[in-house]
């Protein structure tokens, strides 16, 4: 495991401190993060999340369910370039990446949790990391506007011995069910708002390829295999990125 940095720095970028970490010690983290006496949870915003964050800048509740977090990590080649045209270095680190580099090694994990998904994943999940206790909750549609739902999956997560949560429900569901457990101060380990990624890494989804990754492209690919569901969020939402950035260089310099 790799050390963790003396002091962890973070960097101002459209409203959010990003922390700057790299892969290697985000997954450090993470795994020391598992054995806390509280509960914690880390973000991977992309452009999706930045983009609904600013349509919604008035909307307190989901503002604070990133700036609670304990880890930001920038999961999007395009905010990275942005931000390198702003002066400021985000460190890339994929929510899918993160999550088959902490699953890489399930040493000292005393067991993992998904909240989300359905039998064939868990299934998978368990097949591929036999030596690891899975523990699910499956919660219902609608979780963005189901107290009910969302007391329900506080409580599994504050009843269950795992040590590393998987939320799978989706953004910004994830992080707002990781503020309400954090404010309940009842719950231990840490959360991991992953989108997709276990999907990925069982093959239930599949990943654009390497060379897609590099250039930027995943979106592309995403929208390919997904155009009915993903068009609006490609096409018409995430471009607003670029006018969101152009707005906020003025007072990245002040």
């Amino acid at each position: 495991m790799s050390p963790l940095p003396p002091r962890i720095e973070s960097q101002p970028f459209l409203g959010l401190q990003f922390e700057s970490l790299d892969q290697p010690h985000a997954v450090a983290m993470v795994r020391e993060l598992c054995e806390g006496s509280s509960f914690t949870y880390v973000v991977t915003p992309n452009v999706d999340h930045v983009v609904r964050l600013h349509r919604q800048r008035q909307d307190r509740p989901l503002w604070a369910a990133y700036e609670k977090a304990t880890l930001r990590l920038c999961d999007s080649r395009i905010l990275r370039a942005l931000a390198r045209l702003s002066g400021h270095k985000l460190e890339l680190v994929p929510g899918s990446d993160l999550t088959e580099m902490i699953l890489g090694s399930t040493e000292g994990l005393r067991g993992a949790a998904v909240v989300g998904g359905d039998d064939d994943l868990i299934r998978n999940l368990r097949a591929l990391y036999p030596g690891l206790t899975w523990h699910w909750h499956a919660p219902p549609q609608g979780v963005l506007h189901d107290a009910k739902a969302q007391l329900a999956i506080a409580e599994f997560v504050e009843d269950c011995p795992a040590g590393l949560f998987f939320i799978a429900i989706g953004s910004p569901q994830s992080e707002l069910v990781c503020s309400v457990i954090t404010d309940r101060r009842s719950a231990r380990g840490v959360g991991l708002c992953i989108g997709a990624s276990l999907e990925f890494l069982t093959g239930a989804k599949a990943r654009s390829p390497r060379w897609m990754q590099r250039f930027g492209l995943e979106w592309l690919y995403r929208l390919g295999t997904e155009p009915t569901r993903l068009w609006r969020r490609y096409l018409v939402e995430g471009p607003r990125i670029f006018l969101i950035w152009w707005r906020w260089r003025p007072s990245s310099t002040r």
